[in-house]
């Protein structure tokens, strides 16, 4: 019995606001030709205004929040729950009215709906590669449980209108399945997505994306709940979303299509990995001399890795404490896909797994031959946060590669834990097998100082591993980091430092002869620190017992008609048994 008046306006001309009205006692005619009872009475919606001054936020964005409006995430715990167990589908009206139960403000109907849409309406793959049997009139998309963008758009706006709230659907151009690194966009829109009116100002959302994902063949949708486009910043919504009608970027200054074409496309992953900035800015870059550099700013702890053309070979990456940088090498000519990953680092026992952030395009000219690395080079290089925080403190080279000019260099930290260290020198060919590659190294253990002297056989790239392990853990050694050790120098060719054994402590040290390779027929000089032992012989052709003097065992050996020399000691003077601590080699006359 109640009078309604209806005003239709074309889209774009501002609405008189026509008043919020209750339907009036007795009943009215359903939106779908549905008797509706007196129960169930919805509010009209006001027609939606234009966006204006007051829902515009700035650009670029301001690194503060995800969100247009301020969320407690936690708040909706209860009310999710809720909406997602809320199983109607005879009709739109009977499911708002199921939905609203649990909702009192205007924000808890929109989470409540969205989060209904996210898990119960699935993307119509079969129908996106026919589109003309598909309808996406909202009783439909409930009907069947699937849609495209447009079905979902537009059952959001419906059933928001039936809540007695303002919404809109929008459509424009999307960099979402099937985008090229810097394509152009023209033609008709691509993409629908929505529009909410919220204490006064006007939100965007994406319940097609916040639904989930189609596989890289277009075949399969995998349901997986993503909350970054629920009311996301219009700072980052741009990023991947161009409205036909520039007004509801909600932006100021707006974008124009060839910027929103050249902007690098973060995805959502990006930034709820807490990741700020890449640099550079733009998605295609040039090599210069073989050359490209890319850098990601985050929140502190944070993981990455790198895959040019699907391998992390040809690059360098280091972690900052707020981010990373790297420099890739490609080794061909043309354009090489460079995609970044990354995760956080407390989730190391969770087990998270790295998830894509951004990819560029890189252009190379010209290939840097000399960039070659070897295949044990392990991303990320040199020291970095994450390294100090399995212990190593204070590196004495910041840097992940090492220049030597003569082939040796000296490399210290302090220990922050009571661990025991390891490391090795790996490269690329048979010239150093894995036994050898530990004894290229001289690590040496004052108090929680730890010295590791490197001696390399030749010229080339090396890479020295660093590994670690509890002192009390009787397991395995763990990897931590690794350096990049060049040498250009064509007449190096150092020796391997001598063969230590087990009685060898970490903080024995020696100081002559340091090289595993004596000369033949010589007398040789030793000097050794070691503490807590009674005797100390050096066994060539003859044994020759070194004297204690202070910390020090020193003495003369001498070579001749020996192959080896043996370095033994004798830990208890009860024992008639010595044990072998070191083993140097002589040389072929």
């Amino acid at each position: 019995g109640t009078q309604v008046t209806v005003e239709i306006h074309h889209e774009d001309t501002s609405p008189q606001l026509i008043k919020r009205l209750s339907l009036g006692k007795g009943t009215a005619p359903a939106l779908n030709g549905q008797r509706l009872s007196p129960s169930s009475r919805f509010q009209t919606t006001e027609a939606p205004r234009p966006p204006g001054a007051k829902d515009l936020h700035a650009y670029p964005w301001d690194k503060s929040s995800l969100k247009s409006m301020p969320l407690d995430l936690q708040q909706f715990k209860e009310l999710d729950a809720y909406a997602l167990k809320v199983n109607v589908k005879n009709s739109v009206e009977e499911l708002v009215k199921a939905l609203l139960k649990q909702a009192r403000t205007d924000l808890e109907k929109v989470r409540a709906i969205w989060m209904w849409i996210c898990h119960h309406i699935e993307y119509d793959v079969v129908g996106y590669h026919n589109k003309s049997q598909l309808s996406s009139k909202p009783r439909d998309v409930l009907q069947m449980g699937k849609s495209i963008c447009e079905g979902y758009a537009e059952l959001f706006e419906h059933m928001c209108s039936l809540a007695g709230i303002q919404c809109k659907k929008l459509s424009g151009h999307a960099k979402g399945h099937g985008y090229k690194t810097g394509q152009t966009f023209t033609g008709d829109s691509d993409h629908a997505w929505n529009a909410v009116y919220l204490e006064g100002r006007w939100h965007l959302l994406d319940s097609t994306w916040g639904s989930g994902s189609v596989d890289d063949s277009f075949t399969k949708f995998t349901y997986r709940y993503n909350e970054f486009y629920f009311l996301t910043h219009p700072a980052l919504f741009i990023n991947n979303h161009f409205p036909d009608n520039s007004n509801w970027q909600l932006l100021k200054p707006t974008l124009t299509l060839k910027e929103f074409e050249n902007n690098m496309l973060h995805n959502s992953n990006f930034y709820t990995l807490g990741l700020l900035a890449t640099h550079p800015e733009t998605p295609i870059i040039q090599t210069v001399n073989g050359k490209a550099s890319v850098s990601v700013d985050s929140r502190p702890g944070t993981l990455f890795m790198f895959k040019l053309r699907g391998t992390d070979q040809h690059g360098l990456m280091t972690l900052k404490k707020h981010g990373m940088k790297l420099d890739v090498f490609p080794q061909k000519t043309g354009s090489h896909k460079l995609e970044i990953f990354a995760k956080p680092s407390r989730a190391e026992a969770s087990g998270d797994v790295y998830e894509r952030v951004v990819e560029y395009v890189v252009q190379c000219e010209s290939v840097d031959r000399a960039a070659r690395f070897p295949r044990d080079l392990h991303q990320p290089v040199g020291p970095s946060w994450f390294s100090e925080r399995q212990g190593f403190l204070r590196p004495s080279h910041c840097e992940p590669v090492l220049h030597t000019n003569d082939g040796r260099c000296s490399l210290s930290f302090t220990l922050g834990k009571d661990i025991s260290v390891l490391s090795s020198l790996h490269t690329d060919g048979s010239s150093l097998a894995e036994d050898m590659g530990r004894r290229h190294v001289l690590q040496t253990q004052r108090r929680n100082q730890v010295e590791l002297q490197v001696q390399l056989p030749h010229a080339g790239n090396f890479v020295l591993k660093i590994y670690s392990k509890k002192k009390s853990d009787p397991g395995n050694y763990d990897y931590v980091f690794n350096y990049l050790i060049r040498c250009l120098n064509l007449e190096v060719k150092w020796p391997a430092f001598p063969q230590s054994y087990c009685k060898w402590l970490q903080d024995y040290e020696i100081l002559e002869p340091l090289s595993g390779l004596l000369p033949a027929n010589r007398n040789v000089h030793f000097k050794l620190k070691m503490h807590g032992i009674a005797k100390v012989l050096v066994q060539a052709e003859d044994i020759h017992p070194l004297t204690q003097n202070r910390d020090c065992w020193e003495g003369t050996c001498n070579t001749s008609g020996c192959r080896e020399v043996f370095v033994m000691v004798h830990e208890n003077a009860n024992h008639s048994f010595y044990s072998q601590v070191l083993r140097y080699e002589v040389e072929t006359q």
